[in-house]
């Protein structure tokens, strides 16, 4: 469906209490509304792994499994961050995050991927895609509106790896636009929009390593009839701030402009509505399978003027990975 049907959909069901998953990809030309009895077959999702969506295999036994990547050239990788880094310094945006596809080879199935991650936020899309995404976009409680934005990240096995992730300057000052980002969209929706609390640290476990990465937690306060739009404010919303950067509309031309590729549903968001309380997630850690039946891998990072060359790159790499072990 478009974008309007979808809207007009969430706001049919919402004020009904009638429960609904959607799906919708970056650029907003694909989206999704299912009510929960009528979601195709070979669609799986969880949701802070206490909603599940579809019955899915159990878990089985996993042996040791192939992984590899193969990763961009750094200088192929230099020349589009270049040309993000000239549209920085002329002024037209103050962060940009510039994402790449990785061809990744594995014995695993999406499938697979998808039954044995461990992910707060999971989706596998009909042997399509697979998420498992460490990222909230937003959630509806009662009147309360929350988002946690993720910005920022380093390998743990880095020596002094928290204080050096806490203490970089760049990242503090990424993490501090997108905060703002996001409070500014979160109050085109909801009343005495605030930030709770202020870059806290996570982590995000692999096989072969863990991620330390810095969110933040915004609320705002709803309307009580915020369910007979709720489509409209959900839309309001995207693209989702953290993969675009801001100011958010001349970023997404520098995105769709210098990004060589499709984002596709990569970087979209997923969601369930149970009747009551929303709650969502931004499609980052993203495998799909291409029309050559080959596995792309789609990752990230956040850049600015302070940016290093070779740190965004290596950023970029170190998020392609199965949280498997």
């Amino acid at each position: 469906m478009d974008r309007q049907q979808a809207i007009d959909k969430i706001n049919t069901l919402a004020p009904k209490g009638i429960p609904f998953l959607f799906i919708i990809d970056f650029e907003m030309i694909e989206n999704h509304v299912w009510e929960l009895n009528q979601i195709p077959p070979n669609i799986y999702a969880s949701f802070s792994n206490k909603i599940n969506i579809g019955t899915s295999p159990k878990k089985n036994h996993l042996n040791n499994f192939k992984f590899t990547k193969e990763a961009i050239r750094l200088k192929d990788y230099q020349s589009i961050y270049e040309k993000i880094i000239s549209n920085i310094r002329y002024g037209n945006s103050y962060l940009v995050n510039l994402t790449f596809p990785t061809p990744i080879e594995t014995s695993l199935s999406l499938l697979d991927i998808y039954i044995h991650s461990e992910a707060p936020y999971k989706l596998y899309f009909d042997n399509k895609f697979v998420v498992f995404s460490p990222e909230s976009f937003i959630t509806i409680r009662g009147m309360k509106i929350m988002a946690r934005p993720m910005k920022g990240t380093i390998d743990e096995k880095i020596k002094n790896a928290e204080f050096l992730l806490l203490n970089d300057q760049k990242e503090l000052a990424e993490h501090h636009t997108v905060v703002d980002l996001l409070r500014n969209d979160l109050s085109l929706i909801a009343q005495d929009v605030t930030v709770e609390k202020f870059r806290y640290i996570e982590r995000v476990r692999s096989r072969d390593k863990t991620l330390l990465q810095t969110s933040s937690l915004i609320s705002g306060t709803l309307q009580e009839d915020y369910r007979n739009d709720l489509g409209d404010r959900l839309y309001a919303l995207l693209p989702a701030g953290s993969i675009t950067g801001a100011p958010k509309k001349e970023t997404m031309k520098i995105i769709l402009e210098n990004e060589n590729y499709k984002r596709g549903y990569y970087s979209g968001i997923m969601g369930i509505y149970d009747g009551k309380n929303l709650d969502s997630a931004v499609m980052i850690r993203y495998i799909e399978q291409d029309e050559n039946n080959k596995l792309i891998f789609k990752s990230g990072g956040g850049i600015t003027a302070s940016s290093s060359l070779k740190k965004e790159y290596d950023e970029m790499i170190n998020k392609v990975y199965v949280p498997i072990y």
